[in-house]
């Protein structure tokens, strides 16, 4: 005898296919959904390390900004103490230029004239004084012409009062004898 399946095997095969394919389609959100979530960890945690090293470099950054400061800070004090430096140094190189000065103020003054103010800005040395004549204010310039620490002689004012004696203004320059030298050699 013939075997006859009178079972709905059409039905069932579509079922099993049915099934199958629920299951890949499962499979596959679940495989899509595991690969996106390990797309995003690694995402993730690459941007918290990037946001790491960011935080370090801003507090290295941070560290060096500070010490860069306190290298100008030093510089400028560096600088401000080289500049009283200096100003001590030709403070102390001119020292004895006032005393050559007074020096040279007594040897050159003539007879029969006297100073009655003395003021001295920068270089320039101004002088105000009596004298008996004014041979003797001449005599007086060339006496500072031919001074070895003053030069330059010039008369700003002369006036002859009543007592036969005259009021000068004189200024002339002061010289450092010395700078010549130092120059040349």
């Amino acid at each position: 005898m013939a075997h006859i399946n009178l079972l709905p095997w059409r039905e069932n095969l579509r079922k099993k296919r049915q099934k199958d394919f629920g299951m890949s389609v499962l499979l596959a959100l679940i495989l899509t959904g595991a690969a996106a979530g390990g797309v995003h960890f690694f995402i993730e945690d690459m941007i918290s390390h990037q946001e790491a090293r960011n935080s370090y470099l801003g507090q290295e950054i941070a560290i060096v900004d500070k010490k860069i400061k306190e290298i100008k800070d030093l510089e400028k004090q560096k600088a401000q103490l080289i500049a009283r430096m200096n100003v001590i140094q030709s403070l102390q190189g001119s020292r004895p230029q006032i005393v050559h000065l007074f020096d040279e103020l007594v040897s050159t003054i003539p007879d029969g004239t006297y100073l009655t103010k003395l003021e001295q800005k920068g270089n320039g040395v101004t002088m105000d004084g009596v004298a008996e004549s004014n041979a003797r204010v001449s005599a007086y310039m060339r006496n500072i012409d031919a001074s070895e620490w003053m030069g330059d002689p010039s008369l700003k004012v002369i006036e002859s009062t009543d007592n036969s004696k005259g009021t000068f203004t004189l200024m002339a320059k002061q010289i450092d004898p010395n700078k010549d030298k130092e120059g040349q050699e």
